[in-house]
């Protein structure tokens, strides 16, 4: 496959040193300031899914400039609050033959995504492996929690192109499975991330040390019920009936195998990047306001990671 990824943070190298080692062709769109830093060396990946390294076939900066490559995938892996200028380069240059893969985190990447690109041409993922970038075209996957869940969440993309997808993956090195629930799947995800990500980023403190502490685990438990509420005013279904299920699941099963997990907004702050919230809790806050619900913690947690993010 001819193959750009789209962003070459943690999980953009990830994907990119896998699928090159596989075979397939890759390309790597990047910020202009990077490029010294990885044209003339090779991306590298360690940690959980091995130590790979690959020189990428062509990096590009402009996306006037690849109007000429016929590509089969787009991998687009920037931070969320990057996704709506990514979208409006990427439909500068995209095919009609071309997938878009969102492999982002949080709430709207899909949405906005399938305001501008066809519906038949965009796959929704699930990704609960981590990675952190070492420097510049270097990272490390940190945790694996389960298979990246790849599918459309309306059914406009056949099955077999989607299975087919799947296997390229996992015989990179990047488990991965279609789901007709991907939509589902991945607000599973948004709930687990919301719960962990700021208050490991604020507190400076692993997964499992913040399920150990009573008030840490009393406010990630006010983020799921206020989740839940949500959901239920959307009429949105996931696996999970209630929020006490879920929290059963997430204390027992999800928090166990990510406990030693340092959350990747952690790192944001401590090198004075923006985060992602606006994509977890603030996207629940906007979402609850819209129906006329309160969310209080996720607000105020909301507000402090902006607040952090103006002194960092």
């Amino acid at each position: 496959m001819k193959i750009l990824v789209f962003g070459l943070g943690a999980l953009g190298t990830v994907f990119a040193v896998s699928l090159k080692n596989a075979g397939h062709t890759v390309y790597a769109f990047v910020k202009e300031k990077y490029l010294d830093q990885l044209k003339n060396n090779p991306l590298q990946i360690t940690g959980l899914f091995g130590d790979k390294q690959a020189y990428i076939d062509q990096y590009f900066t402009n996306p006037e400039d690849l109007n000429l490559l016929d590509l089969d995938l787009i991998i687009l892996t920037v931070k969320a609050f990057d996704t709506e200028n990514a979208l409006f380069q990427i439909k500068k240059f995209i095919k009609p033959n071309t997938l878009l893969l969102i492999a982002q985190n949080g709430y709207g990447n899909y949405e906005k995504a399938i305001k501008l690109i066809p519906k038949n041409q965009v796959i929704l993922s699930r990704i609960i492996f981590g990675a952190k970038v070492i420097s510049p075209g270097i990272a490390e996957v940190t945790v694996f929690g389960d298979d990246v869940v790849i599918g459309q969440p309306e059914k406009a993309i056949p099955t077999e192109t989607l299975e087919k997808l799947a296997q390229i993956f996992t015989q990179a090195g990047i488990p991965t499975r279609i789901s007709e629930d991907v939509y589902a799947i991945l607000w599973g995800k948004i709930i687990y991330n919301s719960a962990l990500n700021p208050l490991g980023a604020l507190l400076e403190r692993t997964y499992g040390e913040l399920a150990k502490s009573y008030e840490t685990k009393f406010l990630m438990d006010k983020v799921i019920e206020e989740i839940f509420e949500v959901l239920k005013a959307y009429n949105i279904e996931i696996r999970w009936k209630s929020s006490e299920e879920y929290k059963k699941h997430f204390y027992q099963r999800l928090i166990p195998p990510t406990a030693g997990h340092y959350p990747s907004m952690y790192y944001d702050l401590k090198n004075g990047k923006k985060t992602e919230i606006d994509a977890l809790n603030g996207a629940i806050v906007n979402l609850a306001e819209q129906k006329g619900l309160k969310t209080p913690v996720n607000k105020f947690i909301t507000l402090l990671i902006k607040q952090k993010e103006k002194v960092t």
